[in-house]
């Protein structure tokens, strides 16, 4: 069966930036499951894995532009402290925030006193990346999964 739209696909992946430094793996973990041609990967991986079958192996170059996008140094933001509660926060670190437009990834820039700089910018913006990724399972989606927008598991949904 072929990777379409409207296909789950079950697939293990490795992220490698463009010095050849691995960024991240689904090795060793449960493989990622994803309702095809819902916008639930990158485009750029999206489309190398189209058409592609149970068994395939891909490995793709993608563009900044293919995937989350470039920098925008307009994205790092100077926000109240009291904003983050009791948390411990330190530069470099990466937090999960809930915004006006939803659930969004942040790393803290700079602790001040009274304020906090954040760069909103996804971690991986402005940076070329190699996805190397083995296809295990293809299947069609239910009706349920289509209209939820994203693949679930053997019991069901969770939300």
């Amino acid at each position: 069966m072929n990777i379409e739209k409207n296909k789950v696909v079950t697939f293990h992946y490795t992220v490698f930036d463009a010095d050849g430094s691995q960024v991240e793996t689904s090795q060793g973990r449960d493989p990622l499951v994803i309702l095809f041609g819902a916008g639930n990967i990158i485009p750029g991986l999206e489309r190398a894995l189209e058409g592609k079958t149970a068994g395939d192996r891909v490995d793709v170059t993608v563009a900044p532009s293919d995937a989350y996008g470039e920098r925008d140094e307009g994205m790092i933001q100077r926000v109240p402290k009291k904003r983050f509660g009791e948390a411990k926060l330190v530069p470099g670190q990466t937090l999960m925030v809930q915004t006006q437009q939803g659930p969004r990834m942040l790393t803290v820039v700079k602790v001040g006193m009274s304020v906090v700089d954040v760069d909103l910018n996804h971690p991986m913006a402005g940076k070329t990346l190699r996805f190397e990724a083995e296809i295990s399972g293809v299947r069609d989606a239910n009706e349920e999964e289509i209209a939820h927008g994203h693949a679930h598991g053997p019991d069901g949904h969770a939300h």
